[in-house]
């Protein structure tokens, strides 16, 4: 969970990225050590929230595939899009969320700043392709993180001074016109709206604090009277106010803020989530408390209760796997691995993990199968660094050489480290055949690099 810094390359990417992005005024994360930002990479509370925000997508004639949703390590209040279609949520958010409607709720108003247009038309001067850059570095970043190990059921990033300074903010009528949409997005899902409105009466209480001590939420996003009494009175007419949360959201809610507190904070979540507290999300809070303690001899037995207990539960199965492999046990990680792709087949990031356990174990027959996996895994999501770090050790270990120089390639590109790019395409075209797809590629890769470092 260590957070690794970032390049120099991608820590200028970053502060270019967010003095072009209208969504954030002030993103400098004020923690100990200096200003950081980090993202954090988990597939279960990454499939979670996407379950549970892909009605209002829909709603929004948005292609929910087409929406990256990303978590931001920062434990302060706040959720912004940047750059189009690219939603940001703290981890101070969801851990202070109450219930699954109340994340929807601001997913839905940020959905009305995407749907509404209004970082386009702030933009329009801007070089889209410039911004888009910015952030595949940035996010490319947190995503190579996985190579060296460290994760919330994954991988984390971060470690990017930004410092203090000012931006531009969506205007009262913007917020006023993304609160509308939202509204019409929950009550074309049959959502209710409550969660919105508990979320901004959250934020309302903190008006009076000093800039100092407000959540960065209510600088980015200017909260009124008006809007409040609004969304309270759609509460008080809509159909839908008083559907409830679907019970699966409730658990996974649960389980959500628990994961995020055992792994962030150890202590507080053995402090919160007691031995005599028999629920799945406590004891899945203590597993991974005891696991960052590091005391695995207890973390150990309680994760394979839960796998009785949920033998069908992929994530119980990748965090088994996860600290059998952490701790030097690869041959006993991979069935934990392979039962958590069996039962969750399009999770890139669960894929990613097997990969890694499979090229570890240096056997050639698991090597192939994990380029397999990793080229799988590319194909979903081909600005995912570490799959492109893990499969040229893969092709390394199999002596393809001009391969292993290509997915090196595509690291770098995907990472926004232009001189590794250019460096390894180069070489994979001195090492594969002409006329190849692969070379093909590698041609392409070397032009991409010169332009962009051009």
């Amino acid at each position: 969970m260590t957070p690794r810094v970032l390049t120099n390359m991608l820590r200028r990417a970053l502060c270019a990225l967010l003095l072009l992005s209208l969504a954030v005024p002030r993103l400098a994360f004020a923690q100990s050590g200096g200003d950081q930002i980090s993202f954090i990479r988990d597939a279960e509370i990454e499939s979670n929230i996407r379950q549970w925000v892909t009605p209002i997508f829909k709603a929004a004639g948005l292609d929910p595939d087409a929406i990256r949703i990303y978590l931001v390590n920062d434990p302060r209040l706040n959720a912004f899009v940047a750059g189009g279609q690219n939603l940001f949520l703290h981890t101070g958010l969801l851990l202070r969320s109450q219930s699954p409607n109340q994340v929807i709720g601001v997913v839905a108003h940020e959905t009305g700043h995407i749907a509404g247009g209004h970082l386009a038309r702030a933009q329009e001067a801007m070089k889209n392709a410039t911004i888009e850059m910015m952030i595949a570095m940035v996010l490319g970043g947190a995503a190579a993180a996985m190579a060296h190990g460290n994760g919330l059921g994954g991988a984390i990033a971060g470690g990017v001074g930004v410092g203090q300074r000012s931006y531009l903010q969506y205007s009262i009528e913007q917020e006023a016109k993304a609160d509308q949409a939202a509204l019409g997005f929950l009550d074309a899902s049959h959502q209710s709206a409550k969660g919105l409105l508990e979320f901004f009466r959250i934020i309302q209480g903190e008006e009076f604090l000093s800039a100092a001590r407000q959540d960065p939420y209510l600088q980015t996003h200017p909260l009124t009277d008006q809007r409040v009494d609004y969304v309270a009175q759609h509460v008080a007419h809509s159909p839908y106010s008083d559907v409830p949360d679907k019970p699966e959201f409730i658990e996974q809610h649960k389980r959500m803020v628990a994961k995020l507190t055992g792994f962030l904070n150890p202590a507080q979540g053995l402090a919160k989530y007691k031995e005599s507290d028999p629920s799945p999300a406590a004891r899945y809070a203590r597993a991974i408390a005891y696991y960052r303690q590091p005391n695995i001899a207890k973390a150990l037995p309680v994760i394979e209760g839960l796998v009785r207990d949920e033998p069908k539960n992929p994530y119980f199965r990748e965090f088994q796997g996860q600290i059998l492999f952490e701790n030097g046990k690869i041959a006993e990680a991979l069935a934990p691995y392979e039962e958590a792709v069996r039962l969750q087949p399009d999770s890139v990031l669960l894929r990613v993990s097997l990969a890694q356990v499979q090229v570890e174990s240096e056997s050639p027959e698991l090597t192939k199968r994990a380029i397999a996996n990793l080229n799988d895994a590319v194909r979903r999501e081909p600005d995912n660094g570490a799959a492109w770090h893990f499969l040229a050790v893969a092709y390394g270990r199999g002596d393809d050489l001009g391969m292993s120089a290509l997915a090196l390639a595509e690291e770098g590109m995907a990472n926004g480290d232009r001189k590794l790019a250019l460096q390894q395409a180069t070489r994979a075209l001195q090492l594969l055949k002409a006329g190849t797809p692969a070379r093909l590629r590698a041609l392409d890769l070397q032009s991409l690099a010169r332009r962009k470092d051009g």
